[in-house]
């Protein structure tokens, strides 16, 4: 008598995609209160296990000290697993080797949140996070957080620097998609509205929070998603409000964004981009090299469906097909730069002659 053949087991599918961790970058003056808003995301029963790594990488001042998250006083050089689940450290590098050895713990947290000192370049230390290979695998940059101090916020944009060189707190809010700015309890209603503006004519496209004692809604600053793809789904109306700004207190860094209709070549589109992050052939009315801090937009591709985000962080930009279909005859490309020396007239006249009339032609 045959035996009975084996019944085939189901076939139960096996979920292959590794979750990624979201890192945000927060940045700001010394004593802002950058390091006031980590400890107390570290000491609010808030049900997410996020690990905080203090970088003190980068040419700080003599008289920036090193400041960690602490309790009772003590400074944690290790990992140091708190009551409410999160994690912290503080690091002397760029922090890629904190973020290697986090790795290791995966899955004792959720959430990464990166403290850069008050003079470092944020953009610098988000390029290592936004383009590394490996470790994007495991992570993903969710977006940089500027912490401004309300009292002396003015006082830091006003600071002049020698011939090419950017005032660092005019460029940590020209990188930033989220401001906070804190200690609002210190200044009149007049001062407020004068700080954001200041903050307006910089950056046209970052959101701004107002706080005390940096006590922030936590669903305000995590799980921005300014780098990837999900970002696009409300793009087009994020663009829409963004408007091109007069320089403020630091007269060469503004804001200039335009819209053009049509489909582009992608070729050319790369073309004009490295030119003007790369080459830095694009100059203004007066000869200066136009500098871009940051970048952003939305652009229709000849023959793409989708609707394709573009980013970009000082030389280092990204196109990424977003889930989003254009629809009809709405297909359009609408860009926000943000940076130094930025004239739009002559932007926006050889984008239309380089990118837009190639497509045309081809």
């Amino acid at each position: 008598m045959e035996e009975e053949e084996d019944e085939c087991p189901e076939l139960v599918p096996i979920d292959t995609q590794v979750k990624q961790i979201p890192v945000t970058i927060i940045t700001g003056y010394l004593g802002a209160g950058k390091t006031t808003l980590l400890n107390y995301i570290l000491t609010e029963q808030h049900n997410k296990r996020i690990a905080v790594i203090l970088n003190e990488f980068g040419e700080g001042s003599a008289l920036e000290k090193s400041l960690a998250v602490s309790q009772a006083g003590e400074l944690y050089e290790e990992w140091l697993e708190l009551r409410n689940g999160c994690l912290c450290c503080s690091v002397k590098d760029n922090g890629l080797k904190a973020i290697e050895n986090l790795m290791e713990k995966k899955g004792k947290f959720d959430y990464i949140l990166l403290e850069t000192t008050g003079l470092a370049d944020p953009g610098a230390v988000a390029s290592m996070f936004w383009v590394d290979a490996e470790l994007g695998s495991d992570i993903y940059l969710d977006g940089i957080v500027t912490v401004i101090d309300a009292k002396y916020g003015m006082q830091h944009l006003a600071e002049e620097k020698a011939d090419g060189l950017v005032n660092e707190a005019a460029r940590q809010i020209a990188l930033a998609d989220l401001i906070v700015i804190n200690k609002i309890d210190l200044i009149n209603k007049e001062e407020r509205a004068h700080i954001r503006h200041a903050v307006r004519s910089i950056n046209g496209l970052v959101k701004i929070l107002e706080t005390q004692k940096s006590r922030v809604d936590l669903s305000e600053v995590l799980d921005l998603h300014s780098f990837d793809s999900s970002d696009g789904v409300n793009l087009p109306e994020k663009l829409q409000l963004v408007k091109s700004t007069r320089p403020h207190l630091d007269k060469t860094i503004l804001t200039v964004t335009f819209e053009v209709a049509g489909d582009l070549s992608e070729d050319a589109l790369n073309m004009f981009i490295q030119n003007l992050l790369w080459e830095k052939v694009l100059k203004n009315k007066e000869g200066k090299p136009m500098t871009v801090i940051r970048l952003k937009g939305l652009v229709s591709f000849v023959g793409k469906a989708q609707q394709v985000m573009l980013q970009g962080v000082h030389e280092l930009y990204e196109l990424t097909e977003t889930p989003q279909l254009w629809d009809g005859s709405a297909r359009t490309n609408r860009l926000v730069f943000i940076g130094r020396n930025l004239d739009k007239d002559i932007l926006q006249e050889e984008f239309v002659s380089t990118v837009v009339q190639k497509a045309e032609n081809s």
